[in-house]
């Protein structure tokens, strides 16, 4: 896995939060850029994720390192 500059924006992870790996992890068969949902927190350094296709169904759930996650924002932020 890569190293990342130092981002505490994802200290912010929330549950269900929309996310991107930054990172590939072969062993789950997840590439960067893939994405899913946060479905449980883990602790200080990890997140559950569920990977799901177009139609709802889940194909992957791996813990990530939030430091590998990238929170997905559809809507502008309020100020």
């Amino acid at each position: 896995m890569s190293d990342h500059p130092v981002n505490h924006a994802h200290d912010d992870l929330r549950l269900l939060d929309t996310v991107a790996l930054l990172d590939e992890l072969p062993d789950q068969r997840l590439a960067r850029g893939q994405v899913g949902t946060i479905v449980e927190l883990l602790d200080e350094n990890a997140a559950l994720v569920e990977f799901s296709d177009d139609e709802g169904r889940a194909y992957a759930v791996a813990p990530c390192r939030r430091s590998a996650l990238l929170v997905l924002h559809y809507a502008p932020e309020a100020a």
